[in-house]
């Protein structure tokens, strides 16, 4: 049997699910004493006792006295019970209790077995009990008190039932709460390094989430410690190559004009390589998170790229609003999706979409695309998809849309390709979540 349909009853949170898996068992225990105990005690003592009292009154009704006679005995008086007749036009209909007088439904029903002459019972109070007798000399009412049909004050039980059960509840809510605390602190500082933020975390709590949390700070460390040792090779190869590549520079300027312009475009390949390399390496990690207007971002993006020659346009814009971004790596990521659908086809659609959840810059071209079987592994590091993306335009290695999902991934985003509907080209979106 599937309980799956209960997943959208039951709380997303942690909070909420420990709250749930604390009350339920807690309300279902109270509800079991509640039912027991009623059933258990305060049905069978209010039995007990309307027996005792049903013989009280048959003792009454057999003395064969009138109702001024009875109310004038001793017996009355002894047993405690008023008697006076009830004219006809005061006599009542139907029996009388309180809505939430519920030991009274056992003394009724017990009472009506119990005394054939019974016609109507009232239960105005906690004080009195009036019984309405039916005599050959006319109606009768005894009244005594309700203290002796059934236990007195019987709400008082499901009151501090309530009322221990609320403390014990909110005593060990707090508790849960301090226990709870490090689990989304932890969750927190993981959900930030996602981010690509740093925030700082010291583990505490229980031996388990302590041991969470250190081998937490151990990974990023260990993450951030590899980041920084392939930045820092790939920045020191880039920097020795490039004093032998100027020196190659210089010295092809002294050749004639016709023998050097071949061998000058190829060092300046090789820079733009070396360039890419260093982009790929420092990734997404420069500078810190920041708010920033993304319409504004990408509208100066564009800008950048018309005054270069780049045939791109910005082609819509919705919604408003910062997000925490940083700009420098955003601002890398979306040139480099222009640069490649530009590379590949003839121009570049851009578009942003914000809304209260999420972030979407979207890149579009007109170029031949990318078949969906080929998108996972276009996304990887000196990936060439020359078949689907025409070789002879495209001169890279393979490093931008690698870049770009590294930058959406580190502020907690992807990206995603797809097939552009209005150019016939790829859609490139970086989506990130607010």
């Amino acid at each position: 049997m599937s309980f799956r349909w209960l997943k959208s009853y039951t709380p997303r949170s942690l909070y909420g699910r420990a709250i749930l898996i604390l009350l339920l068992p807690v309300v279902s225990l109270f509800l079991v004493v509640a039912v027991v105990f009623t059933q258990r005690h305060f049905e069978g003592v209010t039995r007990q006792m309307t027996h005792a009292v049903s013989r009280e009154v048959n003792l009454i009704l057999d003395s064969g006295l009138s109702a001024e006679e009875v109310a004038r005995s001793p017996m009355a008086r002894i047993l405690q019970i008023g008697v006076m007749p009830v004219p006809q036009a005061a006599e009542p209909r139907e029996n009388l209790r309180r809505w939430y007088d519920f030991t009274g439904i056992i003394v009724i029903r017990e009472l009506s077995g119990l005394l054939p002459e019974l016609e109507v019972m009232e239960l105005p109070n906690d004080h009195f009990v009036h019984l309405y007798m039916r005599q050959p000399d006319g109606l009768w009412r005894l009244t005594f008190d309700r203290k002796r049909v059934s236990a007195p004050n019987a709400h008082q039980m499901f009151v501090n039932m309530v009322f221990f059960g609320a403390l014990m509840t909110v005593i060990a809510f707090l508790y849960l709460r301090n226990q709870l605390r490090p689990i989304t602190r932890l969750a927190r500082a993981a959900e930030a390094f996602g981010r690509g933020r740093h925030v700082p975390y010291r583990p505490a709590g229980a031996v388990e989430v302590r041991a969470a949390g250190h081998a937490f700070l151990d990974m990023r460390a260990r993450i951030e410690r590899q980041i920084e040792q392939r930045t820092l090779m790939l920045s020191g190869v880039s920097h020795d190559m490039r004093t032998p590549l100027t020196r190659l520079k210089l010295s092809l300027s002294m050749l004639e004009d016709e023998d050097r312009g071949p061998m000058e475009q190829d060092v300046a390949d090789m820079e733009r390589l070396l360039d890419e390399f260093l982009a790929f390496a420092r990734g997404a990690q420069e500078g810190q998170a920041e708010p920033v207007d993304p319409a504004d971002l990408v509208r100066r993006i564009v800008e950048d790229c018309q005054r270069a020659n780049i045939a791109a346009e910005l082609r819509e814009v919705k919604g408003e609003g910062t997000v925490m971004l940083r700009e420098g790596a955003i601002r890398r990521a979306v040139e480099n999706l222009i640069n490649n659908a530009v590379r590949y086809g003839s121009r570049a659609e851009v578009s942003v979409l914000l809304t209260n959840k999420t972030l979407r810059i979207r890149v579009e071209d007109d170029g031949p695309g990318i078949p969906p079987e080929r998108r996972e592994e276009a996304t990887k590091p000196f990936a060439r998809l020359e078949p689907a993306r025409n070789q002879n335009k495209g001169t890279g290695v393979g490093l931008g849309l690698s870049i770009a999902l590294d930058i959406a991934r580190a502020h907690g985003g992807t990206l995603r390709l797809g097939e552009s509907t209005r150019l016939g080209g790829l859609r490139a979106d970086i989506v990130i979540a607010r």
